[in-house]
């Protein structure tokens, strides 16, 4: 399934139905009366955050959803019936902005939660509402209350327990396969990754959701490269992977250029808990890993853990300390 994390979709809630102009006529009954329904109330248009799905694919061809229109109202006092509703089936991590692109709409972030973004007009009435003391036979009907209706963008950030950061070919991709049973593509070259992915890390006796962000450029906070909608998908990681390629050989820099890119962008992003990892130590020699890891941990002023996706060292201390670092978040933001 292709991944679509933006999309631009038209939605509509459906009109009121009118009332009915009625009389009951009858053998034997001589004054009837009226006896018009009232109209159904349109549709709502909904949002609905539901599970299985991790792109919004399903909304680049299908772009407008409209509610149905409530049925008029009948005689013998017959209510007609409601439109029904147009539903968004939504991913989890689902932002809905108005044209704009900025009046966030509504954020959908648990399983199961709903949202009526547009209500449905209201039934007009029926004549037998207008009937008095004073005007017996009312020959007038309530037309049926107005549809709603506009443009929405659905921006997809991805819920991940922890993501994976860094620039193109840090070996983010080469990580998740070796960690999950994720299978993203794996090139040897730039930008091989387009699309976010996700893998299930399953570590001692506990499992978490691990996120590959498409690789960070110098100017990404302000459109280049792949640009901020994938810087979008951290907003949404309990905490961060920082994989730096050990073969480079200006790795402080490469950390720094991804920092100010996070900084720069906001939202938090820097803010967040940062485990920072020296990849590919299996084509260094070890004097090199020494020599490049002190560099970092001086810089970084963290504990920088020596690792090779590709051969699988290291793996597993990384892993233990990513999980407990993105449940610690989990909770905090629980509690606030």
């Amino acid at each position: 399934m292709k991944f679509l994390d933006q999309a631009k979709v038209f939605v509509q809630s459906g009109a009121g139905g009118p009332g009915c102009v009625s009389f009951r006529r009858e053998k034997f009954i001589e004054f009837g009366g009226p006896d018009g329904g009232d109209g159904g109330r349109g549709g709502d248009v909904v949002l609905e955050c539901v599970d299985g799905l991790n792109t919004l694919i399903d909304y680049r061809y299908a772009q407008h959803f409209k509610a149905q229109r409530g049925q008029h109202g009948m005689g013998s006092d017959r209510t007609g019936a409601r439109g029904k509703d147009a539903v968004l089936r939504l991913p989890r991590g689902t932002q809905v902005f108005a044209e704009d692109g900025e009046t966030l709409l509504a954020d959908l972030t648990a399983v199961g939660q709903r949202v009526v973004l547009l209500e449905g007009g209201d039934g007009g009435a029926g004549n037998t509402r207008y009937k008095s003391s004073t005007n017996r036979a009312p020959r007038r009907a309530g037309p049926g209350g107005p549809s709603q209706e506009m443009w929405i963008w659905l921006r997809l950030k991805l819920i991940a327990d922890a993501g994976l950061i860094g620039l193109p070919n840090a070996g983010k991709s080469t990580f998740l396969a070796a960690v999950s049973r994720a299978k993203p593509k794996i090139a040897d070259y730039p930008f091989t990754t387009l699309h976010p992915a996700l893998g299930v890390v399953r570590i001692d006796d506990g499992e978490f959701v691990l996120a590959d962000i498409p690789g960070l450029i110098e100017g990404a906070s302000e459109g280049a490269g792949l640009g901020t909608r994938f810087l979008g998908h951290v907003e949404r990681c309990g905490a961060l992977l920082h994989l730096i390629d050990g073969t480079q050989e200006d790795v402080v820099g490469a950390w720094r250029t991804v920092r100010a890119e996070l900084k720069a962008y906001g939202h938090g992003l820097a803010r967040k808990k940062e485990i920072v990892a020296l990849n590919k130590i299996d084509a260094l020699t070890p004097e090199e890993i020494e020599t490049r890891r002190a560099a970092l941990a001086k810089a970084t002023r963290k504990t920088v853990h020596a690792i090779s996706g590709a051969a699988g060292i290291g793996l597993q201390p990384v892993l233990r300390l990513l999980r407990k670092a993105a449940a610690a978040q989990r909770e905090q933001e629980a509690v606030s």
